[in-house]
């Protein structure tokens, strides 16, 4: 993702820390002296945007210059889309319900449209399509057997690697490799197995 400016990185502090911190009355705006960090209270922010989230993931790749911050909820049931470009004003964009085994994080960008998602204990992993921000559709990866460390390939794809190890020396690993390249439908192209190195040719 790109770097974000200024006002993006007010947006963050605003968000994570009233959202996880719903405790105390509301007061004014908390602002550092050079006004580089700002602290919004939850009674000031959207009501659906009180309930404390479990991951945030924050999307500046729409192309419209808006900044858009994605908050699941309610054990991975619900996201909540709020639009922070401004973060005076947050505006609640969408709520989206959400059919999931359970709580998940955020894991990386797929690519400027799309987010790995990571369902914990093991039950899986998803794609967030964000090719209209402010529809954001959960979309699943079926056929992946591996559920440890994710690399980028290039920039519409990733490998999914085993991570077991053999105790003191190095283990040859499965690795397998996922086209992103259309957020809509994600797809398993290969799976390799007991790879023991791996070279990358950009």
């Amino acid at each position: 993702m790109t770097t974000t400016s200024p006002a993006f990185n007010k947006t963050i502090a605003a968000i994570f820390l009233s959202s996880a911190l719903l405790v105390g009355t509301a007061k004014a705006q908390i602002a550092s002296h050079s006004k580089d960090i700002v602290i919004e209270q939850p009674t000031n922010l959207p009501e659906l945007a009180q309930e404390p989230g479990i991951a945030f993931q924050l999307y500046t790749e729409s192309g419209d210059g808006s900044a858009y911050l994605y908050i699941e909820q309610q054990n991975g049931a619900r996201l909540v889309a709020l639009d922070v470009t401004d973060p005076a004003r947050v505006k609640i964009v969408r709520t989206v319900s959400l059919s999931v085994p359970g709580p998940f994080d955020f894991v990386q960008p797929l690519n400027d449209s799309a987010i790995l998602v990571r369902f914990r204990n093991n039950m899986g992993e998803a794609a967030l399509d964000l090719r209209k921000a402010k529809a954001p559709a959960l979309r699943p990866l079926s056929g992946l057997q591996h559920f440890g460390h994710t690399e980028p390939l290039g920039d519409s794809a990733f490998l999914m690697v085993d991570e077991a190890r053999v105790e003191g020396q190095p283990a040859p690993r499965d690795y397998q490799v996922v086209d992103t390249s259309n957020p809509a439908n994600p797809t398993l192209l290969y799976t390799a197995k007991l790879v023991g190195s791996i070279i990358t040719r950009n």
